[in-house]
């Protein structure tokens, strides 16, 4: 009698503009992989992001950027799929396809921020995301998630345990709170902007690559702190 295979370990997906690659982001996304035991994460830069003005930073340089940032991390990998579609990056679009792409008994699993679920329902054809795959809430400090109305109704319905991920390959929701890293894209971008070091904030490789091709040189000098 032939023994059941172990259930394949996770894939997961982060998508964002990455307007550039942060250690907020990089050590989110080991801290995912570590807790939920995920083959691998695949930072995901949306080429034309359907809910805010695109980056004057392009696509190319924001993909060539987390190619920089996770090179050496086996589980760690820059997914550049958004950038050869044309039109706006639309998330369900590459969940099917990313599907197509791996085993018929692999999970897949979406990762997104409470503040992207607050207003999920805005999301083109997002009540079909959960038929392709799960997905995986940061359950970040100061913020809270619904407690009524459809979005509500629709996160408690589908409320996942994280040891069920990988026994099903879609359809359920985890959240997953992290460590809090304070750095945001638009802190470094207006360091950057006027002259400052946004050194230690994120990987060396990628200081040097916006550097050398001149990036946010000319961005609005004001401060906040969205991870963005």
């Amino acid at each position: 009698m032939s023994e059941t295979p172990a259930p394949l370990s996770p894939v997961g997906v982060l998508g964002g503009t990455f307007n550039p690659v942060h250690y907020g982001h990089l050590r989110s996304a080991l801290e995912l992989v570590q807790s939920l035991q995920l083959e691998q994460l695949r930072l995901m830069p949306c080429a034309a992001p359907p809910h805010r003005e695109t980056p004057t930073c392009s696509a190319t340089h924001r993909a060539a950027m987390i190619e920089l940032a996770v090179a050496g991390e086996p589980h760690l990998a820059c997914d550049s799929r958004e950038l050869r579609r044309s039109g706006k990056s639309y998330t369900i679009d590459s969940l099917m396809d990313i599907r197509r792409e791996l085993d018929a008994g692999q999970s897949l699993c979406l990762v997104m921020g409470c503040d992207a679920v607050l207003d999920i329902a805005t999301w083109h054809r997002w009540q079909e995301l959960l038929d392709w795959a799960h997905i995986v809430v940061i359950a970040r400090p100061g913020w809270h998630l619904p407690q009524a109305g459809v979005v509500a109704e629709w996160l408690e319905s589908h409320h996942l345990a994280p040891e069920v991920l990988r026994q099903r390959t879609a359809g359920g929701i985890v959240i997953q709170e992290l460590r809090p890293l304070a750095i945001s894209s638009t802190e470094i971008r207006n360091l950057l902007g006027v002259g400052k070091s946004a050194r230690y904030l994120l990987p060396e490789a990628v200081l040097d690559y916006i550097k050398t091709h001149n990036l946010y040189e000319e961005e609005p000098h004001f401060m906040n702190f969205e991870i963005s």
